[in-house]
């Protein structure tokens, strides 16, 4: 039978627990016990740190023996005395002092778990997730999900310093259009009828401004039934803002803020503000990215107006096409790239669409040229003064149309940049990604889709190329970015409801699909709707990228894996016949 607490309470965790000449009440989770026969070390672990407690022939026989039975997870109290340790163990807050105990309480014992509660664990993740509440012990988990905490107070409280007041929107819904796959949520009492649970506060902090609060925040639960990646969970939380009479410049600067005490309060760290900018097409044709890592150079070069009229046929054809030659240079990187890694990157850029990658490679006293039996005299040396190209040197080229050429350019950069291991650690670019295009030509269906939601206002001189040029319509939006990550986004928002209704026909709804969809939405904006904008911030992007982890199950306590389950409990899981019956459903088995 496990032993009581009675008598005791805790009055110190272990890993504040450095001065001797006190008495002390300590609780955790044995780390490690040392039985060197007449002494015991055991090693007492909490959420704070680790701690010291020891055993001799002078403590209590019954408490000695207690000591000796215990084992690695077992959930024990202990009350002693702080004494100076005898060696020293500067690796540790605590490694200066030990507890000599004269009162130990085996709370609940443990069996040997599935894997070693380490810092350092190799295990397969497949099986610390099934046991996510033994991996949550481990010390690099628990500092992620103590940072993550802090990120949200000190977020909330700079809000609230700055006037914002936090109000929660519903988690049940109605089903709106907003990008990505709605999780639905039958109805009981409506059978038939779904809610959905929010994409986003969109709406709601909307017509909050509608309501005159003026300045909303909000933690905000999101979910998005959409494929999974490393930087992306099925459930989030936004860091969720609505401001009412402001510009776009009004809001940026209130985020600068918040990335401003965030990084300095919790990482000690100074961010030089303002915070760069770049239009959205600037950053495309520069990165070939809207978020890109600004950390290190490879920039993209236009070579169209050097080689438009090139011996090589593949070039000439693509810029007469209307289309585009583009190139890296990766600068000192022919040791690197050698003719079978360019092989490899050859075959990695066809994956995304290219049909092929011509390359310089200048090692020796000439440059190597994939194309260079195609080219007139003096053209290798334009294309290479052009590209920035030295000895030593590879540049890669791709011709194609203009968004082909940018985005796999965009996407090239980033793995030359990883293999060459040229992108710095411990540095944080941020950068603004501003005129973001309204539309984006959806090749699919041959129609125009909103790129952000479809509440984004216009730029003022665009909105006369509404019904005209799509392509020529920029938003009043923008994303911050933080080292190639897109952490947030906002935009200011349509407050005129013939605009918004404008807005709606030129994305090919109907009025009666509006009126079904948005509705209640664009009956508010009749009754008068201050101008305002808004963002939100990825408080898992940023807890992410803030710990150096990996991916967001890193900094999320119960993550989802790629296909959307969750091991640990497995859901999601059947419900019995009767359950459904209750909300008039009924399932589809599908056949193999």
């Amino acid at each position: 039978m496990a032993d009581n607490m009675k008598g005791l309470k805790r009055t110190h965790y272990c890993g504040e627990v450095t001065e001797a000449g006190q008495v002390v009440t300590v609780g955790g989770y044995v780390d490690t016990v040392r039985n060197k026969g007449g002494i015991i070390f055991i090693v007492l672990r909490d959420r704070t740190g680790v701690v010291q407690l020891t055993f001799n022939e002078n403590s209590d026989p019954e408490i000695f023996e207690k000591a000796a039975s215990c084992r690695s997870e077992y959930v024990v109290m202990a009350k002693g005395e702080v004494r100076n340790r005898e060696s020293v163990n500067d690796k540790i807050a605590t490694g200066k002092v030990e507890i000599f105990a004269d009162d130990l309480r085996i709370l609940a014992k443990a069996q040997t778990p599935p894997f070693e509660i380490v810092d350092d664990l190799n295990t397969n993740e497949e099986l610390r997730l099934k046991y996510r509440y033994l991996d949550l012990r481990r010390a690099p988990l628990q500092r992620n999900i103590i940072m993550r905490s802090k990120i949200a107070k000190t977020a909330r409280d700079y809000f609230y310093e700055n006037g914002f007041i936090e109000i929660e929107t519903p988690m049940m819904i109605k089903s709106t259009p907003e990008g990505a796959r709605d999780y639905l949520v039958p109805s009981r009492v409506h059978k038939g009828s779904f809610y959905a649970l929010p994409q986003s506060p969109q709406i709601y902090k909307q017509l909050l401004m509608v309501s005159g609060f003026d300045r909303y925040i909000q933690l905000a639960r999101c979910f998005r039934d959409e494929d999974l990646r490393a930087d992306r969970q099925p459930e989030f939380t936004q860091i969720d803002l609505e401001m009412s009479f402001v510009d776009t410049d009004d809001i940026m600067e209130m985020v600068e803020g918040l990335i401003k005490r965030l990084w300095g309060d919790i990482l000690d760290r100074d961010v030089d503000m303002p915070l760069p900018r770049l239009t959205y097409t600037e950053a495309m044709n520069r990165f070939g990215s809207d978020k890109p890592d600004t950390r290190f150079g490879m920039e993209i070069t236009d070579l169209s107006e050097t080689v438009k009229d090139s011996g090589f046929g593949v070039f000439a054809n693509a810029v007469g096409s209307g289309g585009m030659v583009g190139c890296i240079t990766a600068k000192n990187a022919a040791g690197t790239f050698t003719r079978k890694e360019i092989d490899k990157l050859t075959e990695y850029v066809k994956g995304i669409g290219v049909k092929g990658l011509a390359y310089i490679r200048w090692v020796d006293d000439a440059p190597n040229c994939s194309f260079g039996k195609f080219l007139g005299e003096g053209e290798l040396d334009k294309i290479m003064a052009a590209a920035g190209a030295e000895k030593g040197d590879v540049v890669f080229i791709i011709a194609d149309k203009r968004s082909t050429v940018l985005s796999s350019l965009g996407a090239l950069r980033l793995k030359a940049a990883k293999q060459l291991g040229i992108i710095p650690e411990g540095k944080f670019n941020f950068l603004w990604i501003t005129e973001m295009p309204f539309f984006e030509y959806n090749e699919e269906t041959g129609h125009w889709d909103a790129m952000h939601h479809p509440f984004t206002m216009p730029m003022d001189e665009c909105i006369q190329y509404l019904d005209s040029a799509p392509e020529k319509v920029f938003a009043k939006a923008f994303d911050l970015v933080l080292n190639g990550t897109e952490l947030s986004s906002g935009s200011i928002r349509i407050t005129d409801y013939e605009l918004q209704e404008k807005m709606f026909s030129a994305l090919g709804l109907t009025k009666e699909e509006i009126e079904a969809k948005f509705g209640f939405l664009v009956d508010a904006y009749k009754y008068g709707a201050a101008p305002h904008g808004g963002m939100g911030l990825g408080l898992d992007r940023i807890a992410m990228i803030m710990c150096g982890a990996d991916n967001l199950r890193d900094v999320t306590a119960f993550p989802k894996v790629q296909n959307a389950s969750e091991l640990m409990s497995d859901c999601p899981a059947k419900v019995d016949d009767e359950s459904l019956a209750v909300l008039g459903i009924r399932t589809i088995e599908e056949k193999e």
